[in-house]
Formats: C-alpha cells, structure tokens, sequence
C-alpha cells in the first residue's frame, strides 16, 4: 500500500527547479508534496506527484537522475501532539525513520506525513493497528 515517491538528484544552481517544475507542468504532472535537502553542490528533490510515469520520462529526458521509492502515507489529525502520537507508533514498534515531510491537503483537520523507513509493510500494519488510516496512490490521486 506505500506510495510511490520521485527522488531527483539536482545540481545545487541557479534555474534548476524551474527546469523541473517547467517540465513537470508540461506534461501535466500536479506535485502533491515536496522536500528539498542541500549541499553547496546538489540537492535531493523528493516529490509525490499524480502520475510517476510522466514524471519519470519528463525528468529522464532532461538527463535527471531519478530513483522510484516506496514510501509511508499516514493521515494524522491537524492538531498539537497528533505528529507525535504517530512517531510513538514507529518507535514502540521498533520501526527507524529515515526522513519525514508533511503534505499539502484540501482537506480540513487533517495532515498527510510521508514518512521513509526500511520496512514499509511493518511500518503501515503498526500505523493500521493504531488506528491510522495509511495513504495510497489513489488518495494522491484524488488531492
């Protein structure tokens, strides 16, 4: 049930992301959420969009390199402790995480967190049997 994450490694220049984001809205590609780490030389682009396919291409053709990751989607209520209640769960379930960032919804009192661990199976069925709802491709789709 993980959701699919783009990570592009970027040249850390002026113009870089406007290349992308150029190119990403030609092909019609809507980027559902985003993170962005630096260096002085790259960056590491993580994006969840509405097709991984057009992306991909658009992105290959521009010479980019792009690696497909599966990720966690959790949906956690929009209020103070919520973000913590879901990190108790990894950590009582034994389960690192390896980077986090939130998403953009339309929805209100709601917050989507993309979250990368090791084991996405183990990190979802702890997630589910706390009472979370995970997030997949098709609820990208529908945002």
């Amino acid at each position: 049930m993980a959701i699919n994450q783009l990570t592009v490694f970027v040249e850390n220049k002026q113009g870089a992301l406007v290349q992308i984001t150029e190119a990403l809205a030609a092909v019609n590609v809507d980027i559902r959420a985003l993170s962005i780490a630096d260096t002085q030389e790259f960056g590491i682009l993580r994006l969840i969009v509405n097709n991984n396919e057009a992306a991909t291409a658009a992105l290959n053709d521009l010479g980019y390199i792009i690696k497909n990751i599966d990720v966690v989607g959790v949906k956690i209520g929009d209020a103070p402790g919520k973000l913590s209640k879901a990190l108790d769960v990894l950590d009582k379930s034994g389960i690192n995480m390896e980077y986090l960032y939130a998403f953009l919804t339309r929805t209100e009192k709601h917050a989507y967190v993309v979250i990368r661990v090791a084991d996405n199976e183990a990190a979802e069925a702890a997630f589910t049997a706390a009472g979370f709802h995970i997030i997949t491709d098709a609820d990208v789709a529908k945002l």
